[in-house]
């Protein structure tokens, strides 16, 4: 099998692909000293980072070799490339197991490859996802294969997602529009990844929930990647986290953009961005709309207090809906969105309400794009 794998890797029928990422200004509020003292003791090689990972990993992961990485991306080619942000780029590849290999056809990943910035943030963001999803493991969460940690190269290996991206799926004008039961399957599989981080033994705060980092396989299926900038979430008596001010605009909770205060109610004002974006097919923020509508939020937020304007907020291409289903989703959103934090529900009472709205999906088929006509 592969060369330095500490473990033996077995054929999976899950599936990954590419997010793109962007993030608020950090806030530094620690010291220069304090930051070195705090990045001495970040793991920096194979070594550590396995020793380190063992401590509270329950799920086995690979480690690659770069020379491996080349050869199952086919050298990182460009018609490889799922996509990038401002992590680096992500690539498909084909993993094989050798003693197999008759019997078993090769297994799609997605190789998400660090662009070279060894920054202290970005060693952590690695590190943090390796972490994480070593620890982790739900259907609504994306799996992790693998990660490489050799000189500069910090890589990570995920089970390949067929469909790519909700905000991919949801904004494009190729594809075909989604239409309700997707959207709701959409919605309930994410709430209820985020719940299952919520309610874990060690809780985990998601921090940066929104479409892009929402993949999804085949069947419609979402699942929650990268988890570079998750956190340990609020134990015993503490009410929150503080922490730098990261995430992205648009979906980060007012109170912890203001505050640095972080807690689990901040990603539920996330998903509430999401479940209006799904309503909407609009964006969290979009520069081409007109000045009052730009802000997804600011637009939509006094239309949902009125039930008789409430489906003028409805995506044009949403085709049939049922008019009650939109309705309790609309004001579940706009209870996510209170400024309140401790007025927004919970992940696991979010996902109880998704639950009746769920439909038998239309069955789409595997390339489903926009008949483009041109005037002649």
């Amino acid at each position: 099998m592969m060369g330095s794998c500490w473990c033996k890797w077995k054929p999976s029928i899950y599936r990954v692909s590419s997010n793109t990422k962007s993030e608020l200004p950090a806030k530094d509020e620690d010291s220069m000293a304090k930051r070195k003292k705090e990045e001495s003791k970040l793991p920096s090689n194979p070594e550590e980072v396995e020793d380190f990972r063992r401590s509270s990993a329950t799920n086995p992961l690979i480690v690659f070799t770069f020379d491996e990485l080349r050869k199952i991306t086919g050298n990182f080619r460009q018609d490889h490339m799922l996509g990038g942000g401002g992590f680096g780029s992500v690539y498909k590849g084909f993993l094989y197991d050798d003693d197999l290999k008759e019997k078993v056809p090769p297994v799609p990943v997605a190789v998400k490859v660090h662009d070279g910035d060894n920054s202290y943030q970005g060693h952590r963001e690695w590190l943090a996802e390796v972490i994480f999803l070593g620890q982790l493991s739900h259907p609504n969460l994306v799996k992790l294969i693998g990660y490489c940690c050799e000189d500069e190269h910090r890589v990570l290996i995920y089970e390949y997602m067929a469909r790519g991206s909700v905000e991919n799926n949801l904004f494009s004008r190729v594809l075909l529009p989604l239409p309700w039961s997707t959207r709701m399957r959409i919605a309930f599989g994410a709430a209820k990844g985020l719940a299952f981080l919520h309610d874990a033994e060690k809780p985990v705060i998601y921090r940066d929930f929104k479409t892009s980092n929402i993949l999804l396989d085949p069947d419609y299926n979402a699942k929650l990647s990268d988890f570079g900038l998750a956190k340990d979430g609020p134990v015993g008596d503490k009410s929150h986290v503080s922490t730098r001010i990261m995430g992205t605009y648009g979906y980060a909770a007012p109170e912890y953009i203001m505050t640095g205060h972080l807690t689990p109610r901040s990603d539920v004002y996330s998903y509430g961005i999401v479940l209006l974006e799904l309503l909407t097919g609009r964006k969290s923020l979009d520069k081409s709309r007109p000045a009052r509508e730009q802000n997804l939020a600011d637009w939509a937020l006094p239309l949902l207090k009125e039930k008789k304007k409430l489906l003028a907020i409805a995506d044009p291409r949403l085709g049939d809906y049922p008019v009650k289903g939109f309705h309790k989703a609309a004001m579940l959103a706009y209870h996510c969105l209170n400024r309140n934090p401790k007025a927004r529900p919970l992940m696991r009472d979010i996902v109880d309400s998704l639950e009746p709205l769920q439909m038998e999906p239309e069955v789409l088929p595997e390339r489903t794009t926009l008949t483009l006509i041109s005037d002649k």
